[in-house]
């Protein structure tokens, strides 16, 4: 074992903080105590400096003269819950079991059911699921969900991706609090973006961007389906708002037992839709450095330019794929016209980024699609977006180490930045971890289902990208294997971000390096 240097000093960007306790935050100092007698970080004007104990009256020593302040009141209150709630990443998880809990219990009302309709714990469990995490259905939701569940459907969904963008935003400032003072305050000089610690203005600006541009989506919708379509205005603004909310956040959940198949030569709606899918894969990051820093390139992020730069490069390959090989095939694009072609090959493009729609039938579609499909769906979209998938910065960052690999480069770059070990480490482990679960669900499928492997890959990936699309064999499956994709759907959706988050948030340094030695590899 070689010890590589001193302890760090003051001057150190990152210090440990095994000194302190769990719950304690380094400058928060109970009344009575004193400095500790420790290297003291940078200050931290985010953060209140140690503040000496204010005189007491008399021999009472729970008296002060002065009352604690609110923001120390508040930051006290925040340890207690911190302390009896848990991790944050807990936190996550636990929120989002609880939602679809509550999801679960409102479509098994008779109410949220059509008439003669009988709604089993496994597919009110099942529905719940899908719609919070934006993935799978296993039955029909026209014909066997009531006005009520679909309301109660378009509210899971809504909330699911909402609080999943506002979720994955915070754990990202979380993230970045445990780096040091310098290295935050550069972090964010650079991105323009997130302040540190400005959870106010997070949550606001997930609200905002999502009401926006579901808004906008749904008056384009509402027009097209009562002036085109014959809807009656009331019915017309009802499905508007269910696919824009649906299409926002990646849902693929439609009003329609063939979902978008009947729209497929109206670019209106496929466009509007697919365009609301696409904001709402990007992520909350990255589409408020745009809103910011639209005209200036120069000054976006590493995350925001990595982002654009895959999605827009799979984004172009999936639809040149989709098109070359059902440009014939009579049962999917065949029978339309070029036009029609190629905004069904560009749909089929986005809607494979985990949007779940389709405007022809999968089930009729070739092999090799079902193949470039799943591609897609295991990427998925940006990172703090609604869409799932390991990520297009997770697939972009193992891209970049494969070049620099290849070049003999002993560090990962792009765009004029170093992409850091940890980011590294990490995305190796999310893309490894993902490929195991979607190998262990394809072969629990295979084992309990008569369904061919294309078909059974396919199921999966969709369920663990929370993607949405299927070739029809969800509903026919055995319970077992409906469990299975729950597990994947769950997994897929909270399992990315949390695991990221949590190799993050346990990263320290070490006083040692052990010994080097260079194990044979390929």
């Amino acid at each position: 074992m070689t010890v590589s240097g001193p302890p760090p000093g003051p001057t150190d960007d990152h210090l440990p903080d095994d000194h302190l306790p769990d719950n304690r935050l380094p400058n928060d100092q109970s009344p009575g105590a004193r400095p500790p007698d420790i290297p003291r970080r940078p200050v931290d004007r985010l953060a209140p400096a140690w503040v000496p104990p204010a005189p007491r009256v008399g021999g009472d020593e729970s008296s002060l003269v002065t009352p604690e302040p609110r923001r120390r009141r508040g930051r006290r209150l925040g340890q207690v819950l911190a302390t009896r709630l848990g991790h944050p990443l807990k936190l996550t998880a636990a929120a989002f079991l609880t939602t679809v809990g509550v999801i679960t219990l409102l479509l098994r009302l008779p109410l949220s059911a059509e008439p003669g309709q009988h709604t089993t714990f496994l597919q009110a469990l099942f529905t719940a699921t899908g719609a919070s995490c934006g993935a799978l259905a296993n039955v029909d939701t026209p014909t066997h969900w009531s006005t009520f569940g679909e309301v109660v459907i378009m509210f899971a969904v809504q909330l699911g991706g909402l609080g999943f963008m506002t979720t994955a935003s915070l754990l990202g400032l979380l993230v970045s609090r445990r780096l040091g003072v310098r290295i935050r305050l550069l972090a964010a000089t650079e991105t323009q973006s997130v302040g540190i610690g400005d959870v106010r203005r997070v949550v606001r600006g997930v609200a905002l961007i999502t009401l926006a541009i579901e808004g906008a989506a749904a008056l384009v919708l509402f027009a097209r389906l009562w002036l085109g379509h014959g809807l009656p205005a009331g019915r017309a603004a009802y499905h508007g708002v269910f696919h824009a909310v649906t299409g926002f956040n990646n849902a693929g959940y439609a009003l329609y037992s063939d979902n978008l198949v009947s729209f497929a030569d109206d670019p209106v709606v496929v466009m509007t839709i697919g365009l609301a899918a696409i904001l709402g894969g990007l992520g909350f990051p990255v589409l408020f450095e745009l809103r910011h820093e639209l005209r200036k390139p120069r000054l976006w992020s590493m995350h925001t330019k990595v982002t654009l730069l895959g999605y827009g490069v799979l984004l172009v390959g999936g639809a040149a794929a989709v098109l070359a090989l059902e440009w014939r095939n009579p049962a999917t694009l065949g029978p339309l016209g070029a036009g029609d072609k190629l905004l069904g090959g560009f749909f089929g493009s986005v809607t494979a980024r985990t949007a779940g729609f389709n405007t022809f039938d999968y089930g009729a579609a070739q092999p090799a699609t079902l193949v470039v499909t799943d591609i897609l769906m295991f990427i998925g979209g940006g990172s703090a977006s609604t869409a799932g998938g390991i990520k297009v910065t997770t697939f972009l960052i193992l891209f970049f180490a494969i070049v620099a690999e290849a070049r003999g480069d002993d560090t990962v770059d792009a765009f004029g930045r170093q992409v850091s070990p940890a980011a590294l480490r990490q995305a190796i482990a999310v893309a490894l971890l993902g490929v195991a679960l979607v190998v262990a669900g394809t072969l629990c499928l295979l084992i309990s289902s008569h369904h061919t492997l294309d078909q059974t890959l396919f199921e999966v990936t969709s369920a663990f990208g929370t993607v949405g699309l299927s070739t029809g064999i969800t509903g026919g499956l055995p319970a077992f294997d409906q469990y299975v994709l729950i597990a994947l759907m769950l997994i897929g959706r909270i399992g990315p971000i949390t695991l990221a988050s949590a190799l993050a948030l346990r990263e320290r340094r070490r006083l040692y390096r052990l010994p080097e030695e260079r194990p044979i590899v390929g």
